[in-house]
């Protein structure tokens, strides 16, 4: 005897339905995380040639309002240590390398 199985109900809406943001509020949060970015990376690019030979392979982590960094082996370490001085601030991590990028593909 099979067993009766009920169908499943897929809901295609959004979590929030409430909060919607137009357009221009995208537009407006991108262009503010991209102007984030580039201060960060402003600082990295400054920052790259004393730091490639002896900490290649490493993460930095950088507060772009006060220039401060944090490196370390570990990226969770320097995230880490950014928030502990700055926990009220938003940081960016950067791997210290030729692109800083980190990761694989």
């Amino acid at each position: 005897m099979s067993q009766y199985i009920p169908e499943r109900v897929v809901r295609r809406g959004r979590i929030f339905p409430e909060i919607q943001w137009t357009e221009s509020k995208k537009a407006q949060h991108k262009a503010r995380q991209e102007a984030f970015y580039q201060r960060c990376w402003a600082i990295f690019e400054r920052l790259k040639p004393e730091l490639l030979d002896k900490y290649y392979g490493w993460y930095i982590a950088i507060e772009p309002d006060s220039g401060d960094y944090f490196i370390d082996s570990v990226k969770e370490v320097a995230s880490q240590k950014a928030r502990n001085k700055y926990p009220n601030s938003i940081h960016h991590i950067f791997g210290i390398n030729e692109t800083g990028v980190s990761g694989r593909i």
